[in-house]
């Protein structure tokens, strides 16, 4: 496997390099919950590139090109994104968010890139209730005034996230007694990966991905304790609690009052709905939480 350093030696072992890859779709936040599983999709289908920031942690995935570059640092991304022609651009929950999609959407107008498929957030506003919606529609605005041709994502919650929410007989998480509606992040990755694939018949489009019912913390614990067989009750913590929580387990402060507010805006009934647009993208159902559960059977296990 080959990998070329972003912004790093530019002599004749880099440029051939460069020249031998054929790949038009990059791949941003590759070793992230929802990259990873689009890289999984397009893999052997597409020429495929993906952006790492550290070429020793990358999915190793076949079929895929690896090219190093970090969106902090937008003199290493011209490499990076040499002869793309469509994007993935994704990026982690964090106050820079902003600059590094700003950073990547100038790369890929340096590039000629002639699509951006971007990931932003559920009921991303300049008004939105959390600092991460409100951050989301800055960048979803640049680049729907980028003049590039684009496609925005706003999934709601992920199923995955409840991955750390267990905890022996507890489930935690930020719902109060609210519904929302969970979607599995394969959901999300299969919808994005049928865009880049096919962009122009989503240009223009901004769907809000959802799973196929809105459940709330207590069923997805019944849901769990049905498929283990063995009690899990759901616990109820206020904003302040789950922040502290948050904190207690290691996370920063930007991040933990965040995900407070999302407790806030969640058990306010913000994310109770469900639509089609999946099955409109992909051409079937999103996973129910039932099968998510099933198919992670062993991790809710072992926690």
């Amino acid at each position: 496997m080959d990998y070329i350093v972003a912004g790093g030696d530019r002599g004749p072992t880099s440029v051939r390099l460069t020249e031998r890859m054929t790949m038009t779709i990059l791949i941003t936040g590759a070793n992230g919950t929802v990259s990873r599983e689009v890289l999984r999709e397009l893999a052997g289908k597409q020429p495929l590139r993906a952006l790492v920031r550290d070429a020793s942690r990358t999915p190793g995935l076949d079929g895929v090109e690896y090219v190093v570059g970090d969106l902090d640092r937008p003199t290493t991304l011209t490499p990076a994104f040499e002869g793309v022609t469509t994007l993935w651009l994704l990026m982690p929950m964090g106050p820079l968010a902003p600059s590094q999609s700003m950073n990547a959407v100038w790369a890929a107008r340096q590039a000629g890139v002639r699509h951006i498929v971007r990931l932003s957030a559920i009921g991303a506003a300049h008004d939105a209730p959390t600092r991460n919606g409100r951050l989301h529609a800055l960048s979803d605005a640049e680049l729907q005034e980028s003049g590039i041709p684009w496609t925005i994502l706003r999934p709601s919650h992920f199923m995955q996230n409840l991955l750390g929410a267990k905890a022996g007989e507890h489930l935690f998480g930020l719902f109060g007694d609210a519904r929302v509606g969970l979607i599995d992040a394969r959901d999300i990755a299969a919808a994005g990966a049928a865009i880049l694939a096919a962009p122009q018949q989503h240009q223009g489009k901004i769907y809000t991905p959802t799973g196929p019912e809105s459940i709330t913390l207590d069923q997805a614990a019944d849901e769990i304790a049905r498929t283990l067989g063995q009690q899990v009750r759901y616990v109820p913590q206020s904003p302040e609690q789950a922040r502290d929580g948050l904190l207690q387990a290691g996370l920063d402060q930007w991040s933990a009052e965040v995900l407070a507010e999302y407790r806030v805006a969640y058990g306010s009934g913000w994310g109770d709905f469900t639509n089609d647009h999946v099955e409109r993208i992909v051409g079937r159902q999103p996973r129910t939480f039932a099968e998510f559960v099933r198919d992670h059977r062993e991790h809710f296990a072992s926690v």
